[in-house]
């Protein structure tokens, strides 16, 4: 109020000035005596319309003091209201806080774990949250500082909030609702926290201020240096050592021989001492740096923190694999009782397979071909089993990865291997069904030849140009054999050629030609006797057919061998040519197409 009252006295004496102005008229002496009474007339007139003016504005200025002592009057009553006002309303917020100071936490101000104060009311817009992460990098920032002056650090009092400052930078601001949730006043509470402030920043001055980077690098250097002497010795020391080796192969190492096979010679295995001479200083090497690395990133504050990572890599993974040694010893008692079990039961039934192979032991329906392929099915069975046993008791195997791994390989052996499963289910089906066994001579479609091996998947064949055929057995089973070897050993095998001769030849002669030739065979069963088919009547010959026993099923292409030159030498000597009887139309008087040696015979 005072200060409008200022301002209106003095527009007043402006006001007064500028309608209150001398005149000062010079006029040529020829017209000054003409205008000198008009000239005070005016003047008179005017000075008395100043004079009114002026108690005009004197009035008015008593007025405004009246109204101004008036003002101040009221201003008085009104700060005494607000005063009363403002203390009733800060006990009721007084009130409020203790009431939620119960069920409020505040928001700590923490440096590298320390905890300074806590925060809890709003500055403005600004969470207390934000306010103490501010805070926090204020005071690291002033920390970490090469130098820091101690008394630059103070208190700046403002209207609305206590500022603790830093030069020309705010550290945090402290205001009236601070102190209500601390029962202290702004200022007391100012002044505790610029003490608590300040002693943190000489605390960190202390671990990050220039003395210590200096001694840090100087550590460091030291620790380089020692790192490379230790590299030094120990790149000289197995130098010595892969020279000592040296000397050694030439006297100590004699390589190593199982029975007749050498599986490492002299050279071998010197090669092989010094290349683990050379892993062996890599891995020295390698721990001394494992070493030194946190030890560097130690000394510093700032890296501190990549020591304890550095070490967590090299640390936590061992211990984790210690501790899963140690967690999976009582699975591995389990596994090795499970395997013990297991074997001595796959034990008892090779034992018993065996007795059923070499015909000691006879169980009516079961044949001694099956005892190692039902032994072998078994086997897998149990083994499998076991596997499925030992599997949950294996590490890791209830972790999501590893039963995702297992059940993608499982997908692709179950797509990839349809066809591998056909065959061994097809060898399983052929080992129950008994067509052939191993040094049967079969037939199969245009393969003949003797089995030398049958396994789950496929079956070797040798013919009688010792050409080893494989054939899988999915193909065996959906096409049709002959076993030669069951039809000799219990029905004998019934060799058959057939002789095509002309209609001037009697068939009784050509039948007796036929059967003799026949049992002159050494391999062909006289009993049953031979018999002859007459198989065909064509326009110019017959067709004769030989049919005799053998029960020799290993040689049939040399008995057969053996027949036809019989028949050749006994039709021969009968002087009955081999050759169709059209040929015979053809005839004038051409030699007989015979051996001379029986055309003599037959001439004498």
């Amino acid at each position: 109020m005072r200060s409008n009252f200022s301002y209106q006295v003095i527009l007043l004496i402006l006001f007064v000035i500028i309608f209150l102005p001398i005149e000062v008229s010079s006029q040529s002496k020829s017209k000054k005596n003409i205008e000198s009474a008009i000239l005070d007339s005016a003047i008179l007139n005017r000075q008395k319309d100043d004079s009114i003016r002026i108690e005009e504005l004197i009035l008015q200025v008593q007025e405004l003091k009246l109204n101004e002592i008036l003002l101040r009057n009221e201003h008085e009553n009104r700060g005494k209201e607000t005063a009363k006002a403002d203390s009733i309303k800060r006990a009721e917020q007084r009130k409020q806080i203790d009431s939620l100071r119960i069920i409020t936490p505040g928001v700590p101000i923490v440096i590298e774990g320390d905890t300074l104060f806590s925060l809890y009311s709003r500055r403005g817009g600004v969470t207390p949250a934000d306010r103490a992460a501010k805070a926090e990098e204020m005071i690291m920032l002033l920390g970490k500082k090469l130098t820091v002056n101690q008394d630059s650090v103070y208190l700046y009092k403002g209207d609305l909030t206590t500022d603790i400052m830093s030069e020309d930078k705010v550290i945090m601001s402290v205001t009236d609702q601070d102190g209500l949730w601390q029962n202290l006043s702004r200022e007391e509470l100012a002044e505790q926290y610029l003490v608590i402030i300040s002693q943190k920043i000489q605390d960190l001055q202390a671990e990050y201020g220039l003395f210590i980077k200096v001694k840090g690098i100087l550590l460091c250097i030291l620790v380089v240096a020692v790192q490379i002497a230790l590299i030094y010795l120990t790149n000289k020391l197995f130098k010595k050592l892969q020279k000592k080796i040296i000397r050694l192969s030439h006297t100590k190492f004699k390589g190593i021989t199982i029975k007749d096979y050498e599986i490492l010679t002299e050279s071998k295995e010197r090669r092989i001492m010094v290349l683990g001479s050379v892993v062996l200083k890599y891995i020295f090497i390698l721990i001394q740096l494992m070493i030194t690395i946190p030890i560097l990133f130690s000394i510093f504050p700032e890296t501190e923190k990549f020591a304890y990572m550095v070490l967590s890599y090299i640390w936590i993974p061992a211990k984790d694999i210690f501790m899963s040694v140690v967690r999976f010893i009582p699975s591995v008692f389990k596994i090795i009782l499970i395997y013990i079990c297991f074997k001595y039961i796959i034990r008892g039934i090779k034992y018993i397979a065996n007795e059923i192979a070499t015909d000691k032991l006879k169980i009516n329906g079961f044949y001694a071909d099956w005892a190692f392929p039902t032994y072998y099915i078994v086997r897998f069975l149990l083994y499998s089993f076991m596997l499925i046993m030992i599997w949950p008791l294996l590490p890791g195997s209830k972790s999501p990865i590893f039963q995702g791994v297992s059940v993608f390989i499982g997908l692709i052996i179950s797509l990839g291997s349809t066809t591998v499963i056909g065959n061994l289910m097809a060898g399983m089906v052929i080992t129950y069904m008994r067509p052939f066994r191993i040094g049967d001579q079969i037939k199969l479609n245009d393969t003949t030849g003797f089995v030398i091996e049958k396994t789950p998947f496929v079956t070797r064949i040798r013919t009688p140009k010792n050409e080893i055929v494989t054939i899988p057995n999915s193909f065996i089973l959906s096409s049709q054999t002959v076993n030669y070897s069951v039809s000799a050993q219990d029905y004998g095998i019934i060799l058959h050629s057939t002789v095509t001769v002309g209609y001037e030849t009697p068939w009784k002669e050509v039948q007796q030609l036929l059967i003799e030739a026949a049992c002159e065979t050494s391999t062909i069963c006289k009993n049953p006797s031979p018999f002859v088919l007459v198989q065909e009547l064509s326009d110019f010959y017959c067709t004769y057919q030989i049919n005799a026993y053998s029960r020799q099923d290993q040689t049939l292409a040399k008995v057969y061998s053996e027949l036809h030159r019989n028949i050749i030498d006994k039709f021969n000597e009968a002087g009955i040519e081999l050759m169709s009887p059209h040929f015979y139309a053809q005839r004038d008087g051409s030699d007989i197409m015979m051996p001379p040696e029986y055309i003599n015979k037959r001439n004498k």
